[in-house]
């Protein structure tokens, strides 16, 4: 399930109801319904992963990522297969009821949601190994998720839903930029072009720069465009933990970046719960 990086899917849906609350829209029942869903999602999208990346040879025993249950033979590819197609049905089921709330947008947004999921890895010719998984990861996290929140409760979409989707979405995209610069030599052999492939090392260090700094400008604009107050400054408190993140980015190679994954995933979240509480406030 890979837990450590589902804040991916929390944070968007907080930031969401944040601007939902803000524009006195907050619906407690879709926005619940909104982080199962998308946890869901995430979890499915994670199982896809494990099992397509294991027979498409690009995780092998020279992996150095955190372990995957089917690379180590915990558990079977058909198995695998099983628990991801089942965990998508569950976000199916969430989906219906959502879908019942707000209509038939929601039901697009979510097949695109659960194809986008399986694609990545899956398939004939997955995203994920063209390079193409950067721009998914930032609009199925970004705005997908935190304007699709918004939606449900609001029933439409603000200019404040779609901004706020920005930063959220750079720090999703920043946690796989990191996954991808710990398994450029490996994606390389097994032919997986990521876009860190495609960067090289030092470009994918100052793209992932370039996503952090670019998520900390966001709420500078919304207080300059007077869609927020003051309040909407409350993310740069997190801003030691960016630049810790930022160092080390600049150094640390091979397993190292491990740490730097599951701390990309607390920055997201540590964010977003500041980014909603200034929205709501």
């Amino acid at each position: 399930m890979r837990p450590a990086t589902l804040t991916a899917s929390a944070a968007p849906v907080l930031v969401g109801t944040g601007a939902a609350w803000a524009d006195g829209k907050f619906a407690l029942g879709p926005a619940l319904a909104a982080l199962l869903g998308a946890s869901l999602l995430q979890i499915g999208a994670n199982f896809a992963n494990d099992v397509f990346d294991f027979e498409r040879g690009a995780d092998n025993a020279d992996r150095l990522g955190p372990q995957r249950a089917t690379q180590q033979g915990w558990i079977s590819a058909a198995q695998m297969k099983r628990a991801m197609w089942l965990t998508f049905a569950g976000a199916a089921l969430v989906g219906f009821y959502l879908t019942y709330v707000a209509g038939w947008p929601v039901l697009a947004l979510g097949l695109l949601s659960i194809a986008a999921a399986y694609l990545y890895t899956g398939g004939p010719k997955p995203y994920g190994y063209l390079g193409l998984g950067d721009l998914a990861v930032f609009l199925f996290f970004g705005p997908g998720a935190v304007v699709g929140t918004y939606y449900v409760q609001a029933l439409g979409v603000s200019p404040l839903a779609w901004w706020a989707s920005i930063p959220i979405g750079a720090l999703a995209t920043a946690i796989l930029v990191v996954n991808n610069l710990r398994d450029i030599e490996t994606d390389a052999r097994a032919s997986k072009l990521t876009l860190a492939v495609r960067l090289g090392d030092r470009a994918t260090r100052s793209y992932y720069l370039g996503l952090l700094v670019g998520a900390y400008l966001v709420p500078l604009v919304l207080l300059w465009r007077g869609l927020a107050d003051v309040w909407i400054l409350l993310p740069w408190l997190s801003v030691p933990l960016a630049l810790g993140l930022a160092k080390r980015m600049r150094a640390e190679h091979g397993l190292a970046l491990n740490g730097c994954l599951v701390q990309t995933a607390r920055l997201e979240v540590v964010f977003g719960v500041l980014f909603a509480l200034g929205l709501a406030w």
